[in-house]
C-alpha cells in the first residue's frame, strides 16, 4: 500500500488504539510518529467526551484537533477549547429514555455534560464500563438534566448491548441517534450526529480529504466513520457489524493491530 495514499489517519481509542489497561504501546507510538514523519495527520476519533480524553491526548502528544463525544465535539487540545460542539436536547433525551423503559423496564443511565470541563454524571445503579474514568454519582435521575449534555449512556441489568441497542433504535426514532460504542455502552446522542460528522468537520478544517483517509475502529459506532473514509480497518476483536463493512481486518488492540497496518503503509524505520 502506497504511503502517499493517506494524509489522514483516524483512530478510535477504546478497543482500537488503546490496550485494555488504557495504555498505548511503544510500538503504536512509534508507528504514529512515522505517520507524522511522512507528513500525514493523526486524529483521535472517540466516543469519550473531551474532558475524559485530555490526559490520553497529552500522552499521545496530540496538540491539535480531536473528535470526541461520538462526533458531537471537535476539540482543540492545544488551545483547550471546543472548535465545534452540539448538545442533546434534554427534554428529547428524557422522552427517549421513557420510551425505552416502556419497552424493556428500568435502565440505568448516565450523561456526559457539555463543555471542556463537563462531568460524567451517573444515577444509582449505573456501573461505569471503564472504571478508570471519573464519574460523579447523583441521587436522582432528575439531576442528570441539570446542565447541557452531549449524550446519554444506558445499561440494562439483563439485556445484552445488542438487544438494548436494537430496542432503543426501534422506539427512539428521530429523538436521538442510538449507538453502541463498547461493552456496556449503549448511547443516545443528538439526532444525525455520528463519528463521521465530527471527522468530516475536522478534516475540512485541516484541509484534508476523505479520499485520503484511513480509519481504525472496533465497534458499530465506527461504521459511519468507515463509510466516510476511503479505507476502514477493523480490529480482530471488533463487533461483527463493523467487520461486515470493513475493508480489512487487522490483529487485536492487544497485539498492536493499528501499528501492524501503519507499519505496512508508512514503513518501520
Amino acid at each position: 500500500m502506497d504511503r502517499t495514499a493517506y494524509s489522514l489517519v483516524a483512530t478510535d481509542l477504546d478497543g482500537t488504539l488503546l490496550r485494555g489497561d488504557d495504555t498505548v504501546s511503544e510500538r503504536s507510538l512509534a508507528a504514529l510518529a512515522r505517520v507524522a514523519g511522512a507528513g500525514a495527520r493523526h486524529l483521535v476519533v472517540t466516543g469519550r467526551p473531551a474532558p475524559r480524553v485530555r490526559s490520553l491526548l497529552d500522552r499521545l502528544g496530540c496538540r491539535g484537533l480531536a473528535v470526541c463525544g461520538q462526533g458531537a465535539q471537535v476539540y482543540d487540545a492545544g488551545a483547550h477549547r471546543m472548535l465545534w460542539s452540539v448538545t442533546l436536547d434534554r427534554e428529547l433525551a428524557e422522552t427517549a429514555l421513557g420510551k425505552i423503559e416502556a419497552e424493556v423496564g428500568q435502565v440505568h443511565a448516565a450523561v456526559d455534560q457539555d463543555g471542556v470541563d463537563g462531568l460524567t454524571l451517573i444515577e444509582p445503579g449505573y456501573l461505569m464500563p471503564h472504571p478508570t474514568l471519573p464519574a460523579v454519582r447523583v441521587e436522582r435521575r432528575e439531576e442528570l438534566w441539570a446542565t447541557p449534555i452531549s449524550k446519554v449512556l444506558l445499561r440494562h441489568p439483563d439485556l445484552t448491548d445488542d438487544e438494548l441497542a436494537a430496542t432503543a433504535r426501534a422506539v427512539v426514532g428521530s429523538l436521538a441517534t442510538v449507538t453502541m460504542s463498547g461493552p456496556g455502552t449503549v448511547e443516545l446522542q443528538p439526532c444525525g450526529i455520528t463519528k463521521a460528522t465530527g471527522l468530516a468537520l475536522a478534516a475540512e478544517h485541516l484541509g484534508l480529504r476523505r479520499e485520503r483517509t484511513i480509519a481504525f475502529g472496533d465497534m458499530p459506532n465506527d461504521i459511519p466513520m468507515f463509510q466516510w473514509a476511503a479505507h476502514g480497518v477493523a480490529m480482530a476483536s471488533a463487533h461483527p457489524e463493523l467487520k461486515a463493512v470493513a475493508d480489512e481486518v487487522t490483529t487485536t488492540n492487544e497485539d498492536d493491530g493499528v501499528a501492524v497496518v501503519l507499519e505496512r503503509i508508512f514503513g518501520t524505520s
